[in-house]
C-alpha cells in the first residue's frame, strides 16, 4: 500500500479518538496556563523563559500523546489487523510517527503564539522582544513535537503506554533535575533539556538554541530507530 493512504488511515485514528483529540488540547491548555501562572510571578532575570516556562509540563501531555497513540496499536489484537492491511511494517510506523507529528507540531505553533501574546501582556515592557517571542514560539512547537515523537519511539520498544509513561514522566519530574544538580554539563545534553535552551534568553550551557533542538532530535531519531527495528523483529 502507498505511502499516503497508510498516513491517512492512521489520521483517521487520531482523530477519532476522544483520548488523543484530548491530549492535544492539554497540550495548549498546560503550557498556556503555567507559563501564565509563572510570567506573573516572574523575576524578570530571563523574560523569555518566564513567558515558555509551561512548556516543561506542556511537554508531558505532549508525550502522553505519542505515547498513547502507539500504545493503542498493542492492545487487543489491533496491530495485527493493522499490520494486515499494511504488511510493510516500517512504511506503517513512518505514517504512525508522521500523524503523530503533524497535529502536535501544529499544536505547538499555536501553543508558542498564544503562549507569547499571553506572556507578553502580562509582563508588558518587561516582555521579550518580538524576535525573540518568535524564536522562543517556534523552538516551543519543535521541542513539543520532538518529545511526543520520542516518546513514541519508546513505546514501540516498550510495547506498553504505562510501561512509556513510568519511565518518561519520573525521568522529567524528578530524574532530569536530580541529573542537572550534580553535573549540569551531563544535563544540558538531556532531551528535555537541550530542547529547552531555546526557550532561554541566555543560556551558559555548551548549547545554543537551535544545536538544542538538535541533540532533542537526535534522541528522537534514535528512539524511532530502535521502535522501528523492535517492530521488525518481534510478532504482532
Amino acid at each position: 500500500m502507498p505511502f499516503a493512504p497508510v498516513l491517512r488511515a492512521e489520521w483517521i485514528k487520531i482523530r477519532t479518538l476522544r483520548s488523543l483529540v484530548g491530549g492535544l488540547a492539554a497540550i495548549l491548555l498546560a503550557t498556556t496556563v503555567f507559563s501564565a501562572l509563572a510570567a506573573a510571578d516572574a523575576d524578570r532575570s530571563d523574560p523569555l523563559y518566564s513567558v515558555f516556562f509551561g512548556v516543561s509540563l506542556g511537554q508531558i501531555a505532549a508525550i502522553a500523546f505519542g505515547t498513547t497513540a502507539v500504545s493503542a496499536e498493542f492492545r487487543g489484537g489491533a496491530l495485527r489487523l493493522t499490520l494486515s492491511a499494511v504488511p510493510d511494517r516500517r512504511r506503517w510506523f513512518a505514517a504512525k510517527a508522521t500523524a503523530i507529528a503533524l497535529p502536535v507540531l501544529a499544536v505547538g505553533l499555536l501553543t508558542g503564539l498564544v503562549t507569547l501574546l499571553v506572556g507578553k501582556s502580562v509582563l508588558g515592557t518587561s516582555g521579550p522582544a518580538w524576535s525573540e517571542g518568535l524564536r522562543g514560539a517556534v523552538g516551543c512547537a519543535l521541542h513539543l513535537t520532538l518529545m511526543a515523537l520520542f516518546a513514541a519511539g519508546l513505546a514501540a520498544v516498550l510495547r506498553s503506554g504505562v510501561a512509556t509513561l513510568s519511565v518518561l514522566i519520573p525521568f522529567l519530574l524528578t530524574v532530569s533535575f536530580v541529573i542537572g544538580d550534580l553535573s549540569a554539563g551531563v544535563a544540558d545534553f538531556l532531551p528535555d533539556r537541550a530542547g529547552q535552551v531555546a526557550l532561554h534568553s541566555a543560556w551558559d550551557g555548551p548549547l545554543g538554541p537551535w544545536s538544542g533542538l538538535a541533540v532533542t532530535a537526535l534522541w528522537s531519531a534514535a528512539a524511532l530507530v530502535a521502535g522501528a527495528w523492535t517492530l521488525d523483529r518481534r510478532d504482532a
